[in-house]
């Protein structure tokens, strides 16, 4: 029997007589069948099957929370007392975490289910999922291509039909451009409106929790738990967490990127479905009009900069002394941060944290991090006035659909496919990206909405009620 697509349809099924218990076993039978994906690397069906027990006790006193019946999987660098974290990395292998994430603290409290945790590219450091330690995701709706990066396999989890809502994280695009690739809805919040507190850093002024669903009401409903001050957390905001409203917003005031249409190396069903989507839009009385992209070539370059040099930070820490693996060749203090680091992290880490070390250097600290910070605040200045003018920004989430694992072997080329998605994370703003479109390759991909910070009710509203998603 399936497993209901989303959490209204689950409730349905539970008002009809299926129980929480009935749907995580169903959860558990469905990753199991599915293991082919790679999407999970570890399931949880001793604490599933426990937590489902509970709540089905709790619905039956009527004391459930309102995420009774959410089947939620969780990506491998978010922290669950008891359960193995690793960030899909060597360096982390077989460790168990000692805490929980704030976010997962507040989905428990809610009552939803979490199923397992879920592979994705090491420390978060990807765009198509090939840099875990432990293997490629496949993409469910098709194998041969990758489901994006990082958080591939949070959205495989969910794109496979096995969980209803799949917590990543997005550093630069990585729930958003695995969302366009497996046909989801990614959502991205403000930055600091979701605790980062047991989420394994990358980089800590770019990093942010976020879902993925099939259905905008799961996205409103999760976020709707997980935002809000966190005193363990001192870059949360103190704004009060309101609850989302769906409803539609009126006639909007709609930028769109022309670069979008008209950038090199774009694939032509994109385009044309964006343009088709703006005259639509139009066609519907919302004032709709091109913006320009602020440095739109210097947004990647100034990203990559600006995150590595955290990572180079926050994953100094991993050194076979204070944490991480210790090599068992290693002989005095040096050589066992030089062999632990070496064994432990994979290739693009080390490409990563080399890079972040070299910008942060004396002799180049002034010519490329200071620079990349003053630029981050240009980006950040434009997109806010952007956003005087318009209710939304539009534009495409990725250049393309799915391509085949090894297809894309230059790391620069790799990381042009943030091209788009990179805004939100240097300005702060809240992004989603929806499945809007299907491509004659048979694959989908998304367009992507960008709202001022804290907005995300009007941005929610407008993906239901403009996108129907």
């Amino acid at each position: 029997m399936s497993i209901p697509k989303t959490f209204s349809e689950a409730r349905a099924a539970i008002a009809q007589g299926t129980t929480v218990t009935q749907l995580v076993e169903r959860s558990l039978a469905e990753a199991e069948r599915r293991k082919d994906l790679n999407a999970f690397l570890e399931l949880f069906p001793v604490s599933a099957l426990t937590k489902a027990s509970e709540v089905d006790a709790k619905m039956k006193s009527g004391t459930a929370g309102p995420l009774a019946g959410m089947l939620v999987s969780i990506k491998d660098n978010i922290c669950y007392k008891g359960h193995k974290v690793g960030a899909s990395s060597r360096i982390l292998e077989g460790f168990t975490s000692l805490y929980s994430a704030t976010v997962v603290e507040r989905l428990l409290a809610a009552d939803a289910v979490i199923i397992g945790r879920t592979n994705c590219d090491e420390f978060a450091m990807g765009s198509s999922n090939e840099n875990s330690a432990y293997g490629n995701v496949r993409n469910p709706l098709d194998p041969t291509k990758v489901p994006g990066g990082s958080s591939g396999g949070a959205a495989a989890s969910v794109a496979a039909g096995i969980v209803h809502v799949a917590l990543g994280s997005d550093t630069g695009g990585s729930i958003r451009q695995p969302a366009s690739f497996t046909g989801t809805i990614g959502f991205k919040p403000t930055y600091g409106r979701v605790s980062r507190y047991g989420l394994i850093a990358f980089a800590s002024s770019f990093d942010q929790i976020g879902p993925f669903a099939h259905d905008v009401e799961d996205i409103a409903s999760v976020y709707g738990v997980i935002a809000g001050n966190d005193p363990r957390d001192s870059t949360t905001s103190r704004r009060p967490n309101e609850p989302i409203v769906l409803a539609d917003s009126g006639k909007l005031r709609i930028g769109y990127f022309r670069e979008g249409l008209e950038r090199p190396g774009m694939d032509p069903e994109v385009v044309a479905h964006l343009q088709a989507r703006i005259d639509r839009l139009r066609n519907e009385g919302h004032l709709v009009e091109p913006v320009e992209v602020p440095l739109l070539d210097h947004q990647v370059p100034t990203y990559y900069i600006l995150a590595t040099a955290e990572a180079s930070s926050n994953l100094a820490r991993f050194d076979g002394i204070h944490f991480g693996h210790r090599s068992k060749e290693a002989r005095g203090v040096e050589e066992t941060y030089r062999l632990s680091r070496s064994e432990g992290f994979g290739p693009e880490v080390k490409r990563r944290i080399l890079l972040g070390t070299f910008v942060l250097s004396a002799g180049y600290y002034d010519a490329y991090y200071a620079k990349a910070q003053r630029v981050r605040r240009i980006l950040r200045d434009r997109t806010l006035e952007a956003f005087e003018r318009y209710d939304l920004l539009i534009g495409p989430t990725c250049p393309s659909t799915a391509f085949a694992p090894g297809e894309i072997t230059d790391p620069v080329a790799m990381y042009l496919q943030d091209i788009f998605t990179v805004q939100a994370n240097l300005a702060g703003t809240p992004a989603i990206s929806l499945p809007t479109g299907t491509h004659s390759n048979g694959l989908p991909f998304g367009l992507q909405l960008m709202a001022k910070p804290f907005d995300e009710e009007r941005l929610l509203s407008a993906a239901k009620t403009l996108f129907g998603a």
